[in-house]
């Protein structure tokens, strides 16, 4: 099958989240299988500085936005056979050092940026010696490339157009801009109504997204039936109820080529689930690196993440102020919000040989902590999939997660299966009933027969990507609901 894909950030040239590891790894997968695999993104700033063999095609495009017409070039690089990436050069949108906003401030331009983005992937899907059979678009970044391509083909007929799969990655992110950028994609006002691109007066991308893609995907099962719902839908939930039978929940998968302990160029120390010296090992030097005291018997516990309301760290913090009067550590990698880096930062000040802090993103750092750390801590108020869960499972780090979205379809509790438990989770947003989850894995920690139990289970847990391809080829094929 010829694929499509388009992302506003891939990993390994772009990242802000999890859309750019799924996006990455998903386009891997379908090459590996024998598809070929077209994924375009932006040419961000440092990208042909870090990838020397980013060579440039012979073409160009000048696109309308709104009033006026801009240019833009076209990069590409295959990393493995059957996938080409086809970076998007327009250097007054993405030369810039953030992706989507500047010390934590969004780019006032961002409706300009990313609608033009849309239409160069439009452009591509049509004009490319590829040809896809089908476009396959993730979040509010691109959610007006299914509009365009139905209205490209209804103004002009586009013989064989390729069908249209939209991902949610986040809806709490629609990408909501006022009523006049509507302009900016050239399209009669038919479609900016209740039933289309509209949004009480705005234009929101995602809702285009929803509505005019031939099936709708999201990044677990459950986040999938949580979304049709008013506590989750952010005010589309409505539209989504509507378009149910399209909608499909897809568990993300885990790049273990990346993310693994046994071939992993960023720990101290190998291990695996047979021999699981390495990983105390690699405690020992954590608890070093971030000022600890070194003592293999401390239960150390994990966290790496965006510092955002959504990730549950109002909750996180309350629960620590508890739980550090107990004899256990606290490693924290993570930026985000400048009121809950102060916090951490104040609780690490206060707590200095239990807490420690480091404000910023590290990959390598971040594979350390995992490896590390014995519980991954992880109390979101909701999340879609999640990915750090997985990654500590396969590091045999036991994740600590409230029931919600994918966190609530990739661990297992020991309520749930005793033989299969992998994990602790809880249901009530509280910092109590996480404060007690974490009694719980310190209960854990001292029953040494019951946690290497736990820690086989979950390092033997398979969410490689091979296994979700499968899932996509369905969807791909035969968009539900048409």
């Amino acid at each position: 099958m010829k694929i499509l894909l388009a992302s506003s950030e891939l990993h390994p040239y772009s990242k802000t989240g999890g859309m750019a590891d799924m996006v990455g790894s998903l386009a891997k997968a379908l090459a590996h299988a024998g598809h070929q695999v077209g994924v375009v993104t932006p040419l961000y700033r440092g990208i042909r500085e870090r990838y020397t063999d980013i060579q440039k095609l012979n073409w160009y495009m000048e696109l309308p936005l709104g009033s006026r017409r801009v240019f833009g070039e076209v990069w590409t690089r295959q990393p493995i056979p059957g996938l080409t990436v086809y970076f998007i050069h327009q250097p007054d949108f993405y030369d810039r050092d953030g992706v989507y906003s500047d010390h934590g401030v969004d780019y006032a331009d961002n409706a300009d940026r990313f609608i033009f983005f849309s239409k160069a992937v439009v452009h591509l899907a049509r004009y490319l010696p590829l040809q896809p059979e089908v476009v396959h678009v993730n979040d509010w970044q691109t959610g007006l490339v299914p509009l365009l391509m139905s209205h490209l083909n209804l103004q002009e007929g586009w013989g064989n157009r390729p069908r249209t799969c939209f991902t949610i990655h986040n809806l709490a992110y629609q990408g909501i801009f006022p009523a006049g950028a509507y302009s900016l994609t050239n399209l009669p006002p038919d479609y900016f109504n209740i039933n289309g691109a509209e949004f009480y007066g705005n234009l929101n991308s995602l809702k285009a997204g929803i509505a005019y893609s031939d099936v709708v995907t999201t990044v677990s099962p459950r986040y999938a039936r949580e979304i049709t719902t008013p506590e989750y839908g952010g005010g589309l939930d409505d539209l989504l109820r509507k378009r149910q039978n399209s909608l499909v929940g897809i568990l993300n998968g885990v790049d273990y080529e990346e993310w693994n302990t046994t071939a992993n160029p960023f720990l101290w120390h190998t291990y695996s689930m047979r021999n699981l010296a390495g990983k105390f090992k690699n405690k020992l030097e954590l608890q070093k690196e971030f000022g600890l005291p070194v003592d293999r018997q401390i239960p150390l516990f994990g966290c790496i993440t965006r510092l955002a309301d959504q990730k549950g760290l109002d909750i996180q913090l309350g629960a620590l102020e508890e739980m550090l009067s107990t004899n256990m550590q606290f490693v924290l990698l993570g930026s985000g919000w400048d009121a809950y880096e102060r916090a951490y930062r104040e609780l690490m000040n206060r707590y200095p040989t239990k807490v420690a802090v480091r404000i910023g993103f590290d990959q390598g750092l971040s594979h350390r902590v995992e490896a590390a750390s014995d519980f991954f801590m992880m109390p979101s108020r909701f999340e879609p999939c999640g990915l750090n869960q997985m990654y500590s499972l396969r590091y045999g780090s036991i994740p600590i997660v409230r029931i919600t979205g994918g966190l609530d379809d990739s661990v297992v509790d020991i309520s749930e299966d005793r033989d299969k438990a992998d994990g602790i989770k809880f249901a009530e947003y509280s910092a109590r009933a996480l404060a007690k989850s974490m009694r719980k894995a310190l209960v854990l920690y001292h029953e040494p027969k019951l946690l290497k139990h736990y820690r086989h289970n979950a390092m033997r847990v398979d969410f490689s990507w091979e296994r979700m391809v499968k899932r996509y080829l369905q969807v791909y094929a035969k968009p539900v609901g048409k």
